[in-house]
């Protein structure tokens, strides 16, 4: 399948929207849609769903919409779908829609199948298909209707922001599903991880112009900063050329013997092909460290049989956090995540145990309540009064590295939308230079260009962090490890989040295996939050020594696969030198060399014995922390 839009145009209420673009769809692409808000990104998906037309143009060549054959589209809209008969059950409204014939036809039985397949996969229990439609609340409501229109398989499929109303498994179920989706599907969503998951071109909407860029949103974003950079040098060339010209027929053009001279130069600066100075990314990236103000102890945080709750113990554990450490805080909704943070911070006693900060250990603490700031004054005003050393420059500053440059600064701080007051306050936080900072949802509410601006602000922070999140692609930019709230317990991984999904994945794929694999259970046994009353007179391993551990023996892995790649590529090439020997014994070439092919695997295999040292390096120092962690048996 082939769909094109050329040259089109779509105007509103006599606002220009979409600007001649040019938009395409081939095979079965699925295809994200980005851009600021108001950008037009819904207007686009109502024209692919035929809701609304190309606006004429005088301009344009044919019909501005081709599609190689006759297709079908759904659209998931923001808004709740609205489906006929409310008092209808969700099983006969869906079944509705399904093929002709009576119940027992193979047609009718794979449409059921695949119906509660997704029914289920979005979180609903089967005998909820009974319940009417009416009973369900509105992101229920959305989730059915997103259900509706998958089991309707259009040949275009169009979701926006089908990722507001899901919870993080439902949200991975759809990854999954769109993965192997058979057709084309085009979506908006602000899910950044989401995007990653399922993209793999991308199209940037931009005062109306639409720009293709291929792969992932993460493949579109690394691109868009290339581009930017080599547009940003073309227009700083054509400048410094400019003005080199500008002098020469400045200087010239009164002598007479070099009038001829300088009306040259007039006329290349006259005809030079001018560049457009590119707009800079809305995404501010910070490029040096921000470090604490003092580096504090290397252990920041010691909980020892830490019980955390209100009016009873939600869980126990036994927790260290090491200097530099970027812990992210994940589980669901109730888990205790909140509460313990809240009880690292010390605005929460601890019901039993031991919750100590190290020495020299100063806290920045950030929740939704902190961020609910209330002031006429301006945010320069307010920035500056929290920091009367600063300049007025020095204010400007810092204050437009988190996205208040220009006028932005001269608002009230009282006017700001809930996600602008959360970044004024993290800004405030991060200019105070602590060395521990503990975060609860920092980027709640908040666009992507404010999202990624802080991500680069929190990986140039030089000290420790432990922080909650939703937002599963802050969490794999910024952690480095994880804190896993699970039921009544809660399990330290030492590794990141996309480490943890393929784990999680690797372990769910063994039929009746335990998500945390046999191999690792020695660190789940010493690292789980509510260890059994039997197991406290054991001697158990500790956190930084079972990190060293597990380090040491994926390090010998990597190490063994290098070596087996080395021999096979060494084995393989000596295999081919022999028979190239023997080719040149029957057969001699000019001058009797060994030909060109015969040197193709050389490059490999160098890069193989490379790749072998280094990972025995990595073995090596995984070795050594092991050694210390275990008392400094080297």
């Amino acid at each position: 399948m082939l769909y094109q839009i050329s040259d089109g145009t779509v105007m509103a209420g006599g606002v220009l929207i979409l600007s001649h673009i040019d938009f395409e769809i081939r095979g079965n692409e699925k295809i994200a849609v980005v851009g600021a808000n108001g950008a037009g990104k819904t207007t686009l998906l109502r024209l692919i769903a035929g809701e609304i037309d190309l606006d004429r143009d005088d301009k344009r060549q044919g019909p501005g919409i081709r599609v190689s054959r006759a297709i079908t589209t759904g659209l998931l809209k923001q808004s709740l779908i609205s489906m006929k008969g409310p008092e209808r059950t969700v099983e006969e409204l869906l079944m509705g829609d399904g093929p002709a014939g009576d119940a027992f036809s193979r047609e009718r039985f794979l449409w059921e199948t695949e119906f509660d397949r997704m029914f289920t996969g979005l979180g609903f229990q089967k005998s909820e298909k009974k319940r009417r439609f009416s009973s369900f609340s509105g992101g229920e409501q959305t989730k059915i209707a997103l259900i509706r229109l998958l089991l309707l398989k259009p040949d275009i499929l169009l979701l926006d922001e089908p990722t507001n109303h899901l919870d993080v498994p439902s949200v991975e179920w759809l990854e999954e599903y769109l993965k192997s989706y058979e057709k084309a599907a085009v979506f908006v969503s602000h899910d950044r991880f989401f995007l990653d998951q399922t993209a793999d071109v991308v199209y940037e909407l931009s005062g109306g112009r639409l720009t293709r860029y291929p792969g992932n949103y993460t493949h579109y974003r690394e691109q868009k900063q290339k581009d930017i950079s080599l547009k940003q040098k073309r227009w700083e060339k054509q400048e410094k050329e400019q003005k080199r010209l500008e002098e020469l027929v400045e200087r010239f053009k009164h002598k007479p013997n070099k009038a001829g001279f300088a009306r040259a130069k007039k006329t290349m600066l006259q005809r030079m092909e001018r560049i457009q100075k590119p707009e800079r990314d809305e995404v501010h990236r910070f490029t040096g460290e921000i470090t604490p103000a003092v580096m504090g102890s290397k252990w920041v945080l010691e909980a020892k049989h830490l019980k955390i709750g209100y009016d009873r113990p939600l869980l126990e554990l036994s927790f260290r956090v090491k200097r530099g450490q970027k812990i992210g805080i994940i589980g669901n909704n109730g888990a205790g995540k909140t509460t313990f943070l809240k009880t690292a911070a010390g605005l929460l006693p601890p019901l039993e145990g031991k919750c100590l900060l190290g020495n020299q250990i100063t806290t920045g603490y950030f929740d939704q309540h902190t961020a609910d700031l209330e002031s006429e004054k301006s945010v320069m005003q307010h920035f500056h009064h929290q920091f009367p050393a600063l300049t007025e420059k020095e204010v400007r500053s810092k204050l437009g590295a988190y996205l208040f440059g220009g006028r932005a600064a001269s608002r009230r701080v009282s006017a700001l939308s809930g996600g602008e007051k959360s970044r004024l306050v993290l800004a405030e936080i991060l200019e105070s230079r602590p060395n521990f900072l503990l975060l609860d949802e920092p980027t709640n509410h908040m666009d992507i260009q404010a999202k990624e601006t802080l991500e680069s602000a929190f990986l140039a922070y030089q000290g420790t962090m432990l922080f909650i999140s939703h937002d599963r692609y802050f969490i794999r930019q910024v952690a480095d490890s994880l804190l896993i709230f699970e039921g009544e317990q809660a399990l330290y991984y030492p590794f990141g989040y996309e480490h943890y999904l393929e784990h999680v994945r690797k372990s769910q794929g063994k039929a009746g295996a335990a998500r945390i694999q046999a191999e690792e259970q020695a660190l789940r046994d010493s690292l789980k939050a509510v260890p059994r009353a039997e197991r406290h007179q054991l001697k158990e391993m500790g956190t930084e020594e079972a990190y060293a551990d597990w380090r040491l023996r994926l390090a010998a892995e990597q190490m063994e696969l290098a070596a087996q790649k080395a021999g096979r590529l060494w084995e393989e090439q000596e295999r081919q030198r022999e028979e190239l020997l023997k080719r040149m014994w029957e057969e001699p070439g000019p001058g009797g060399e060994i030909p060109a092919e015969g040197l193709k695997k050389d490059g490999a295999l160098s890069l193989a014995w490379e790749e072998w040292t280094k990972s025995c390096l990595e073995w090596y120092e995984a070795y050594y922390d092991f050694s210390c962690s275990a008392g400094c048996r080297i």
